[in-house]
């Protein structure tokens, strides 16, 4: 006799039979922390938890030299066809990206940010350059630079500008 997990699917019928799927209850420990962040250890902190956040981030890229004019179009392409983009700034042989992203947080924020040239530079026709430097801030943390007057500046004039 073959012992099977239930709703298994069995490797000769597969795609065959439909698995049924089930709901497993939350339990106690659930129900205490749902609208309230824990701490590492798990104990609730009474913070209510928030939805995504926006956060600034500056790419960096560098690379072999590339013509001033491609550099130029590919990062105009990019800004047409992702307009959260707010500046980009470009050299010959480098080039920055900043822009707010909205996500949940720091790690979510810094994984898309790490995936927008690799997954646009077919698209956008960018040079084939590396991330040199990644720098995620939180929005509360970008105002209070700016206020303070060191940090980024703001991004503007908004658009593609060389360096």
């Amino acid at each position: 006799m073959r012992r099977a997990r239930p709703g298994a699917v069995s490797k000769g019928s597969r795609g065959s039979a439909e698995r049924a799927l089930t709901s497993v209850a939350a339990g106690d420990a659930y129900e205490e922390l749902s609208g309230e962040t824990a701490d590492a250890v798990g104990e609730p902190t009474g913070v209510a938890e928030e939805g995504p956040r926006l956060w600034h981030i500056t790419l960096s890229v560098s690379g072999a030299e590339a013509p001033l004019a491609e550099v130029r179009r590919g990062l105009e392409q990019l800004a047409h066809d992702h307009p959260f983009l707010l500046t980009s700034r470009y050299a010959v042989d480098h080039a920055e990206i900043r822009y707010w992203e909205e996500a949940r947080d720091l790690h979510d924020a810094a994984a898309v940010a790490l995936r927008l040239w690799g997954e646009h530079r077919q698209t956008s026709q960018l040079p084939p350059w590396e991330i040199v430097g990644l720098e995620v801030i939180d929005r509360q943390t970008y105002h209070h630079r700016i206020a303070e007057g060191y940090g980024p500046l703001p991004a503007t004039p908004v658009g593609v500008h060389p360096f």
